[in-house]
């Protein structure tokens, strides 16, 4: 059974710093690509960014570029999304989920979502 447990949300002033974790269990986890989503109220679940079965290709919505960074570690079954230079536009729900193979960037399983707030 895949598990996916976000943690590291929270309230942040505007500019500040986060960074979210996803620990995952069930399956070999090198196997898949992984993903952040996020959910603002009223609005649809958009993509934030993605990462590769190695970590070595990344892919960033255009209204985090720069600001947000995706990572993972293989051994701790791990993916991570630091996120600076935070605005209010940020506020939502984040989601991890993890990919149907190595490099695909269609999502099978879902975690239940971590709060991020950020007050301006």
């Amino acid at each position: 059974q895949v598990q996916l447990i976000e943690s590291g949300g929270g309230l942040v002033q505007a500019g500040g710093s986060l960074r979210l974790s996803c620990a995952a269990s069930g399956g070999t986890f090198s196997n898949y690509a992984m993903g952040w989503f996020r959910q603002a109220p009223g609005k649809e679940r958009e993509f934030v960014a993605s990462i590769n079965w190695s970590g070595g290709s990344t892919v960033y919505a255009d209204s985090v570029k720069g600001r947000f960074t995706i990572s993972r570690d293989n051994a701790k079954n791990t993916v991570y999304l630091q996120m600076n230079s935070l605005k209010s536009e940020d506020t939502a729900v984040y989601y991890c989920a993890r990919a149907y193979g190595r490099r695909s960037r269609e999502y099978e399983h879902w975690g239940q979502g971590t709060q991020v707030t950020v007050s301006s």
